[in-house]
């Protein structure tokens, strides 16, 4: 069953432009991993220094192979956050 990931993010105060940068690149590099289904960072429309990550797996072991690439990949800049991120997993059922 489909993994749906909902991450939200806090960048440290005038850093959310820098934040959604990286997370960008990040995407699209994350996007050609097997098994992902989505991966997209948004900027908040009032905040700019609030951004959620979407993501979408076919299944846990896909999420799982991610979070081993994960590990390996180089940590983002210092001082970009203010504060840990926020994570909500969910089964995806697809209701429309």
């Amino acid at each position: 069953m489909a993994i749906r990931l909902i991450i939200t993010l806090t960048a440290a105060p005038g850093k959310g432009a820098e934040v959604l940068r990286i997370l960008r690149d990040r995407c699209a590099e994350v996007l050609t991993e097997p098994g992902c289904e989505q991966f997209e960072v948004f900027g908040g429309g009032l905040d700019p220094d609030r951004l959620t990550l979407l993501e979408l797996w076919t299944d846990q072991a896909a999420l799982d192979a991610h979070a081993a690439v994960n590990a390996a990949r180089a940590p983002l800049p210092a001082g970009l956050f203010a504060g840990p991120s926020a994570r909500e997993d969910y089964l995806y059922n697809r209701t429309r």
